[in-house]
């Protein structure tokens, strides 16, 4: 059964042209614009009984996060779009596009709709274009002795997510994290000049810790006592190293990963007012690619490192590629 990874391996055997990346990044980099796309499935992303102005605000905030990442400026979008059977939650989610692109200055440019057979799963997709800035980090750019700082907090979506799956009529401050994610396109743009290597949060912080050092050809250690955790978090499921595995893996969190010279204080940067900054971690020349720790001591890695797309997945989860 071909795996996200095997697929994109495949790809990589045309997709030379150097705005690609090699496909080891979130976004291209094509002369001076900075060009994502993603895709979100009903049944995988988002669940049946979500709100149609939801979905809609989701699918331009995790491509906007693929911006924030690579320090962008929104700019554009092309919208894939699936017409269902159901014109009053087309109608809804059509407005909610409309909302999110006014909310985050983002110009709709075009796209392309289809109809869906009665019944099918909804999918949608959007290519987000942004306006690069002075740098823009790759996953590839780690560097023995860099720190890993996380810009965010981990495991609310994914806790949210789950109060709905036990009760779809939950509310709160977990179910809106799920729900209506926040990219963090100011923060990115400030680190984004200091960052040796950087990526969004979202199929995992430990998923996606390795991938960064995968791609830099270094070797990540993360301290699980330093993840920030929310308070509603750590109401709902407590401070243990159970529940911090549980944030660690769950994903949809679409906070920011960055590696910094060991040197530099990302809190002497002008962030917006209330940003979590933390850091989590260090990057080294060696040993395996992913190290945790717990008060000091080493930690077994789980099963599960996050969220990695494969042949008849379809559990709705928090993550996407």
């Amino acid at each position: 059964m071909m795996q996200e990874s095997d697929a994109i391996e495949r790809l990589r055997g045309f997709a030379t042209d150097p705005a690609a990346r090699g496909l080891a990044d979130d976004a291209a980099l094509f002369e001076s614009l900075v060009i994502t796309h993603d895709t979100i499935a009903e049944g995988v992303h988002f669940l049946p009984a979500d709100p149609a102005d939801s979905v809609a605000w989701k699918l331009v905030a995790v491509n906007l996060s693929d911006l924030a990442a690579k320090g962008a400026t929104p700019a554009a979008a092309l919208l894939s779009l699936t017409i269902s059977d159901d014109d009053q939650w087309d109608a809804a989610f059509i407005d909610g596009i409309g909302a999110a692109c006014e909310h985050f200055g983002l110009a709709l440019i075009g796209g392309d709709t289809i109809a869906l057979p009665a019944g099918a799963p909804r999918v949608f997709g959007l290519t987000a274009i942004g306006r690069a800035g002075p740098s823009t980090p790759a996953r590839s750019g780690a560097k023995p002795g860099d720190q890993l700082w996380l810009v965010g907090t981990v495991g609310d979506s994914a806790t949210g997510l789950a109060l709905l799956k036990r009760d779809p009529a939950a509310v709160g401050s977990l179910v809106e994290r799920y729900r209506r994610p926040v990219p963090l396109l100011a923060a990115g743009r400030a680190l984004a000049q200091h960052a040796s290597a950087m990526m969004d949060v979202s199929d995992g912080l430990l998923l996606d810790a390795r991938r960064l050092a995968e791609a830099s050809g270094c070797s990540a250690a993360l301290d699980l006592d330093a993840l920030p955790l929310s308070t509603a978090f750590n109401a709902e499921r407590g401070d243990g190293l159970g529940a911090r595995l549980f944030a660690a893996t769950g994903g949809d969190d679409y906070a920011l990963l960055a590696a910094l010279p060991a040197g530099f204080d990302p809190l002497s940067l002008s962030l917006p007012s209330g940003t979590s900054i933390t850091c989590i971690g260090t990057v080294a020349a060696d040993g395996e690619t992913l190290r945790l720790v717990s008060s000091g001591k080493p930690v077994a890695l789980p099963e599960t490192l996050g969220h990695e797309h494969h042949g008849n997945s379809a559990s709705p989860m928090a993550g996407r590629a």
